[in-house]
């Protein structure tokens, strides 16, 4: 497994950050895999893995480049360079174009890996790289983008309320399972490949989600170090929240589709974001769910939290039959 080292202050100091740029290069790898994890990423593919393979079918240098640069168990670096905040996506996609062609060679020799193929062997992969991640950007993703980054931004909300239950380790142990997970002794396990250890102690650590589901590691040694991730699956897929029928018909599927999110704290334009419902009628089902005890709300800073109360939790529990369906 890779893992890496830090102390505490690396910790105290890690952030979670919303990035364009790493949403673009989720949206490509899954294009790459042309299969979904769920039905919202189906239905994404169905729209938009036909015209990206017509592109890399007219394209088949870009096609290899893509081919060899998501390596199963690497990716060249300078496909996914980590955007600084507030970074313009043109700006990361200029700092791709900008790589040297033979440390673009290099990178791609790692990720294959292997000998590169011969039509590889050339000087303008820098530039199809960044025009095919500007294809996917324009294409498959700013299209969504605003509501994209109100499910993400309600993801980091989520998490954020996670550190105060059960800590930092419980995050970490929750981004990636079965790949994140702290181990003790101030060691971050970060996947399950055999790399070897880093000591990141002193480094700026930033924790990225992504709504595509499958998620990587990047460093910038010894700078900076990032965990990306795919957000939490109810979020990530809004028709996969299951919502019990027994609870559906005593509070109405809407309400009760509100009541079964509010599990993890959330406002009401993330809720807007998550659920596809009209602000008012999101903020109608809150009042109804206030009234009668089944939620609460906090300030957060700026934001207005609303989250299921301890009753809530008990109804939301006790109507869980297998004689559920979807919302």
């Amino acid at each position: 497994m890779g893992w890496w080292q830090l102390n505490a202050d690396t910790l105290a100091r890690s952030r979670f950050a919303l990035s364009p740029f790493a949403e673009t290069f989720a949206s490509l790898k899954l294009l790459h895999a042309g299969t979904g994890a769920h039905p919202g990423e189906d239905a994404w593919l169905r729209d938009h893995l036909p015209g990206y393979r017509a592109l890399l079918a007219a394209d088949p240098v870009t096609a290899q480049l893509v081919h060899a640069g998501l390596g199963k168990s690497w990716i060249a670096d300078f496909l996914a360079p980590l955007p600084c905040d507030g970074e313009p996506l043109e700006e990361t996609l200029a700092q791709v174009r900008a790589t040297d062609p033979a440390e673009a060679r290099a990178n791609l020799r790692v990720s294959l890996p292997g000998p590169l193929p011969t039509a590889l062997e050339r000087d303008d992969l820098p530039e199809r790289a960044a025009a095919l991640l500007e294809y996917v950007w324009t294409r498959t993703v700013r299209p969504y983008w605003d509501r994209r980054r109100q499910v993400l931004e309600a993801d980091v909300v989520a998490r954020t309320a996670m550190v105060s239950r059960g800590g930092w380790a419980a995050v970490l142990d929750s981004l990636k399972p079965g790949q994140t997970r702290w181990l003790g002794g101030n060691r971050l396990q970060v996947n399950v490949h055999e790399y070897p250890p880093r000591d990141i102690s002193g480094a700026e650590l930033v924790l990225v989600p992504v709504t595509p589901g499958h998620g990587w590691v990047y460093w910038e040694i010894p700078t900076r170090y990032a965990i990306v991730y795919g957000c939490s699956g109810t979020l990530a897929d809004p028709g996969a929240r299951t919502v019990p029928a027994s609870l559906g018909a005593l509070l109405g599927t809407t309400r009760a589709g509100v009541l079964v999110l509010l599990g993890s704290p959330m406002s009401t334009s993330q809720l807007v974001a998550v659920t596809g419902y009209a602000l008012g009628s999101v903020g109608r089902h809150l009042r109804v769910l206030l009234d009668a005890g089944l939620v609460e709300r906090r300030r957060a800073g700026r934001s207005v939290l609303y989250r299921r109360t301890a009753a809530g939790t008990v109804l939301v529990e006790a109507s869980h039959r297998p004689d559920t369906y979807r919302s």
